[in-house]
């Protein structure tokens, strides 16, 4: 069989001139660093477990992207939202429980689990309802539709958090056993770390559980292959799409604690740069892939975390980490445009 003539375009030339820039800047920068020594091996630990506990909350949050286009083909931008109505949830549950003088200031291990089924709760009742409301009356419209429908749910979602507790950034109680730190397998970490990491790891276990060995997930998986089939097939295609944004709503419920234990401070805006970051991470691992949005997860996080010290030190950047954002956007970028289907995804027939 004659193979056909590679085109040759100044678009296809400029991408691939970009890419290499990248390369070798990312190269030539991680040569000058590490030739330096400037950053010591102690440093370079705590930045790549510091990645990875952040990575496995975007892991999470990337899990219910990807859940929702597997079943739907549509992007959920007002997932972000999700994740923050979980975290304001877990925080006002955690003043009451595990704050001076709370009830479960003595057994804080019993006040965090009702932390975190609480902020799972509303997280998979903002879902349910985003779905119902705003996603259901428009399944059968064009892509376009429900994807500005999403993005106009997404500020719906954030400026009623804003109506409703207010601009000011609030902090999460401090929980004494969290705070102590770790040693594991050489590595020091600290506890609210490998809470986090814990957490992600039982969750993402159970959600493959559910989803490759339980009648619930093969409703999913048939739904996400053909709707009209299954339902011939006696599938319940509503239900399953509801219990397909249940679920993602109750790992964005975890991870909304997770994040608000981390990093301590809640606000009505947490959800954009989280949201964006997660969706990085889908699409790098191929959205649609549960396995692939879980490495992204983790990939994005610790990329976010090492990459500026790695590459931008070298070069006398002055204070690199507070770059980090870059790294999640440049990734997207780069992704869609070389790599569009992630690097465990299928190219679609359309």
């Amino acid at each position: 069989m004659l193979r056909r003539p590679v085109r040759i375009t100044l678009v296809g030339v400029l991408m691939w001139g970009l890419a290499i820039a990248v390369i070798v800047g990312v190269v030539a920068g991680s040569i000058a660093t590490l030739s330096s020594g400037g950053i010591s091996g102690t440093t370079w630990t705590r930045l790549i477990v510091a990645g990875l506990s952040q990575g496995a909350i975007y892991a999470l949050i990337a899990l219910g992207y990807t859940l929702v286009y597997g079943v739907l083909l549509m992007i959920n931008f007002a997932h972000g939202e999700v994740f923050m109505f979980g975290a304001f949830a877990g925080l006002f549950v955690a003043q009451a429980l595990l704050g001076v003088d709370a009830p479960f200031m003595e057994q804080p291990l019993i006040g965090l689990l009702i932390v975190f089924a609480a902020a799972m709760l509303t997280s998979m009742t903002v879902a349910i309802v985003l779905e119902r409301v705003a996603y259901r009356p428009l399944r059968r419209a064009p892509r376009l539709v429900p994807l500005i429908t999403a993005i106009g749910a997404s500020l719906f979602l954030q400026y009623t958090a804003f109506g409703l507790f207010g601009p000011r950034t609030r902090r999460y109680p401090s929980v004494e056993f969290l705070e102590g730190r770790t040693t594991l397998f050489g590595l020091e970490f600290a506890n609210v770390q490998l809470v986090t990491i814990g957490a992600a790891v039982v969750l993402m276990t159970l959600l493959y559980y559910v989803v490759e060995h339980t009648r619930t997930g093969r409703s999913m998986r048939a739904v996400s292959e053909d709707k009209d089939v299954a339902a011939l097939m006696g599938i319940n295609v509503d239900r399953t799409i509801v219990t397909t944004f249940a679920i993602g709503g109750l790992l964005a419920g975890a991870a909304g604690v997770l994040y608000a234990f981390l990093f301590l401070n809640v606000d009505f805006g947490m959800g954009i740069l989280p949201g964006i970051k997660a969706f990085t991470a889908a699409v790098l691992g191929g959205i649609g892939n549960l396995a692939g949005a879980a490495i992204g997860g983790v990939v994005i996080g610790v990329m976010e975390r090492v990459t500026p010290s790695l590459v931008l030190y070298g070069f006398g950047v002055p204070s690199p980490g507070q770059l980090s954002d870059v790294v999640a956007f440049s990734v997207l970028v780069l992704v869609l445009i070389f790599r569009p289907t992630g690097l465990f995804g299928r190219k679609e027939n359309v």
